[in-house]
């Protein structure tokens, strides 16, 4: 599988093409969009959007994965970051790809074993990991590190898919059953009837005096 890995930032957005093969990782390709901070934030943006699109364009990834939001000291610098990774977005989302967001610390977890990790301690692991280093700015270095991050927790989010698909086609058929269930013609229901009444035998009537003894003739 080949994973897009983006690192936004407003100066310096860095991207990282890796592949994992027989447990292996491969560097594709990296490095990164950077833009002059005299130059108009509008333009900046379009920049970091325009040179995504083309290394989506060049390297056809699978997946693509980004570093989530975090929290930040300074306002101004938040919202700034929140822009560009709001065109990293835009641009992996217009490309068609699965998109993937992991926070700093499970980045830093995921590859150098600890979320404290510090970026020389992650560009290191890379290095180890890859078999040599990255050449290229930190930010480079970073998205290097997404990318392999994805790689680690892929087969989670395929369990997690595949839960999700299997979920689904129950849910339709439990639907699509009771569906069938109200649209079936419902035999009539008939009221029960009462039991006919036994006509008993009729008696005869008693007398109301015994019968008289048959008078004898005398000759």
């Amino acid at each position: 599988m080949k994973v897009l890995g983006i690192d936004p930032g407003s100066r310096s957005t860095g991207w990282g093409v890796v592949t994992r093969e027989q447990g292996r990782y491969r560097l594709v390709a990296a490095g990164a969009i950077h833009t002059k901070s005299d130059t108009p934030m509008p333009q900046r943006l379009l920049a970091i959007h325009q040179g995504l699109a083309a290394v989506i364009l060049l390297h056809e990834p699978e997946v693509i994965a980004i570093e989530a939001i975090f929290a930040h000291k300074s306002a101004a610098s938040a919202l700034v970051l929140g822009q560009a990774r709001g065109v990293a977005l835009v641009a992996a989302a217009a490309s068609g790809r699965p998109v993937f967001e992991y926070n700093a610390m499970t980045i830093k977890s995921s590859v150098a074993g600890s979320g404290r990790a510090d970026k020389e301690a992650i560009g290191r692991m890379v290095a180890v990991l890859l078999g040599g280093r990255v050449e290229g700015p930190h930010d480079a270095v970073d998205a290097v590190a997404i990318a392999m991050t994805h790689h680690a927790h892929a087969h989670r989010h395929a369990a997690a898919e595949r839960l999700a698909t299997v979920t689904s086609a129950a849910t339709r058929t439990a639907a699509t059953r009771a569906s069938s269930i109200r649209a079936s013609p419902q035999a009539p229901t008939l009221a029960p009837r009462a039991p006919a009444a036994r006509r008993l035998p009729k008696l005869p009537a008693a007398s109301a005096s015994p019968p008289r003894p048959s008078e004898e003739v005398d000759e």
